[in-house]
């Protein structure tokens, strides 16, 4: 097996934490890269292994949001005691947090925002597009134009029909369990990881030649490679660019403000599994919207049983869904790659005192969590937290900013 370390992307992958109009999207025959693509190729590679933490996302296309936006409501007396606010918040700055949104029952209890940071700032969403990917297939599913989530991906890309890779499930592609090989970090222009990622047709790369290492549902193997296939299949279903669909079916339904998305090259496929910018609010909307069970202000966008689908783990880690986290089974520490595999990981220093709660987890510890007994959501977007020092700040604990909350709720508020 090979061993990835997942946490230290913000070194090693940052980018890959994972990573208009109408226009029919048909099948494409293998083809090799053209002298002009293959330098692009070239030095996006070499920008990614000088510093993949500022890798730059280029070229990017917009999301385009609700034409009017008007912000989620503020409480006008919290409900949550002041300390506890007060005390996530100063924690979400010692973090290095560039956002910081505590929303309960409706209202937002808590803004703050990092230097040069509004609620109306794009910012990176790292692996938190994987949610918003899964988000997607559920609308798709929900107006008809994908069936369900057992449907083989040869049915959206027929030139996979009758190999391995075409027996993959869509929700394989969202469970992670899609049989393709692990991420990793590797400096080989050659490598399949590096193709997969940074070339021009890099959502063709998947197709033609990442690697399988196991059948299809049969293995968790974390990688941005099969949550970046999403983007082929909405557009294979669907018939819009996956940027369209996600700005006409997700964002302005929610009344959300867009952002923009990295593409392989102008008018190509975008990245679903990484590297969106949107402001956090519109990622507090997309939580919302699960912890009301796929509605929006008694608009249903998700079918029923959707979301339920999303919070259950699989046999082969019980501590992911398709594309978010769950807080239960309890896990001290718990990795992006499958249980038990080598590399750092995600301290939760206590139980979750809602053992319900389930959570967007991106890398640099981007995370919005829910828990759906208190009704209470908490966001943190912004750079790698700093490392622990004695006498300092310790590591990120993804416990502490939902605990603290929690236990500042009035007894009678609190479940």
């Amino acid at each position: 097996m090979i061993r990835v370390s997942f946490k230290t992307w913000p070194r090693l992958l940052a980018v890959a934490a994972a990573l208009g109009s109408l226009t029919p999207v048909a099948a494409q025959t293998p083809t090799s890269p053209s002298a002009q693509d293959e330098a692009v190729y070239r030095q996006r590679l070499a920008a990614f292994v000088a510093d993949p933490g500022n890798f730059p996302y280029a070229p990017m296309e917009p999301l385009r949001g609700a034409a009017r936006w008007q912000p989620l409501p503020l409480a006008a007396r919290p409900v949550i005691a002041s300390a506890a606010l007060d005390s996530a918040t100063a924690y979400a700055k010692a973090m290095r947090s560039s956002a910081f949104i505590v929303w309960r029952d409706g209202k937002i209890e808590r803004e703050w925002y990092g230097e040069g940071v509004d609620r109306t700032t794009p910012l990176i969403s790292k692996s938190l597009s994987k949610p918003l990917a899964a988000i997607a297939v559920g609308r798709a599913i929900a107006l008809g134009k994908i069936a369900s989530l057992d449907q083989p991906i040869s049915d959206f890309l027929p030139e996979t029909k009758g190999t391995q890779k075409g027996r993959i499930l869509l929700r394989h592609l969202l469970d992670m369990r899609s049989g393709m090989l692990h991420q990793g970090f590797s400096r080989d222009p050659k490598n399949p990881y590096n193709r997969a990622f940074l070339d021009v047709d890099f959502g063709q790369r998947i197709v033609d030649s990442y690697p399988m290492i196991a059948e299809p549902g049969t293995l968790y193997s974390y990688a941005n490679a099969p949550a970046d296939l999403v983007a082929v299949v909405i557009e294979r279903a669907t018939g819009q660019r996956y940027g369209d669909f996600v700005s006409r079916e997700v964002l302005r339904p929610l009344g959300a403000q867009g952002g923009e998305i990295w593409v392989g090259k102008p008018g190509g496929l975008a990245h679903s599994g990484c590297c969106a910018r949107l402001p956090a609010e519109t990622f507090l909307r997309l939580a919302v919207l699960l912890l009301d069970d796929g509605q929006w202000h008694a608009k249903r966008l998700l079918p029923r049983g959707y979301v339920a689908q999303m919070r259950k783990g699989t046999p082969q880690n019980p501590s992911f869904g398709l594309g978010i986290w769950l807080g239960e089974p309890y896990l001290q520490r718990r990795g992006f790659g499958a249980p038990g595999q080598l590399g750092p990981q995600v301290l939760h220093s206590q139980p979750y005192l809602d053992p319900a709660l389930f959570l967007f987890d991106g890398n640099s510890n981007q995370t919005v969590q829910v828990s759906p007994a208190n009704r209470l959501i908490v966001l943190r977007m912004g750079p790698t937290p700093p490392a622990p020092t004695a006498g300092g700040a310790g590591e990120w604990d993804n416990s502490i900013l939902p605990n603290t909350l929690i236990r500042g709720l009035p007894t009678a508020n609190r479940r």
